[in-house]
This record gives structure tokens, C-alpha cells and sequence, in this order.
């Protein structure tokens, strides 16, 4: 497989990732309460880490520290796989009727973030699983 494009199974294996680790913490209380009292520079540490351990996983797992003359695709992939996550997340609590997105939309979206950051690992890892 070609390391430098994005395939659907590239897209698959992110949302199955992300999905794995997502399901857990959804069905747990505690996430769902600490998006209530979580302050909003906690929440920008969770989002920053989130992006942080997705970059240095891909900028290892799946480009092998090789980004100098990639370095669009290693941050479009970022934003890809981020971007899958936070959807995967997105589902999975309106599936569990714990998005009240009309209802208070700054606790749906601290949820998403909450619990955005054990999927996002989630789904890079097991996309950086096949390559070489």
C-alpha cells in the first residue's frame, strides 16, 4: 500500500479504531458528568493532547519519521483522522441519546471532546497496525 494517499481502508480501520475505545467510555457516567464540570483550558489540554499523541504516533507509526517533503499529507491525515474520530464519537452519544445538542450544545460538545481523546489513539493505532 502507497503510504503517501488515504484509502477507505485506511478510512475503515480509523473508524473501527475509534469505535473500540469509544464504546467503553461512552457507557460510563463519569464522562458523560465530567463534560458538566469540566473547565474550558482542561478541555483545550484534552483536544491539544488528542492531536499531540495523533501526530506522534502517525509521525512514526505510519510515516516513519519521514515527513520532511510530506508534511501537507502527514497534517491532512491529522485532520482526517481526527476529523473520522470526532464523528465516530458524534454517533455513538446520539446513539445513546447523550448528545443534547439543541438542548446545550457547549456539554455536547465538551462530550465529544471528553471522549474524542481515548478514540483518536484508538483509531491511529490501529490504522498504523498494516504499514511498513
Amino acid at each position: 500500500m502507497k503510504k503517501d494517499t488515504l484509502n477507505s481502508e485506511d478510512v475503515i480501520q480509523v473508524l473501527v479504531g475509534s469505535s473500540a475505545l469509544t464504546i467503553p467510555v461512552a457507557f460510563s457516567e463519569e464522562s458523560w458528568r465530567l463534560s458538566e464540570t469540566l473547565p474550558p483550558f482542561n478541555l483545550l489540554v484534552i483536544f491539544l493532547l488528542s492531536l499531540f499523541f495523533i501526530n506522534i504516533y502517525s509521525f512514526q507509526g505510519i510515516f516513519q519519521g519521514q515527513v520532511k517533503h510530506r508534511l501537507s499529507h502527514f497534517l491532512f491525515r491529522t485532520l482526517i483522522d481526527y476529523g473520522i474520530t470526532l464523528l465516530v464519537v458524534f454517533v455513538v452519544l446520539f446513539a445513546l441519546n447523550r448528545m443534547p445538542l439543541l438542548e446545550e450544545p457547549i456539554i455536547a460538545l465538551k462530550r465529544i471532546i471528553i471522549l474524542s481523546f481515548p478514540a483518536s489513539m484508538g483509531g491511529v493505532i490501529v490504522d498504523g497496525l498494516d504499514k511498513e
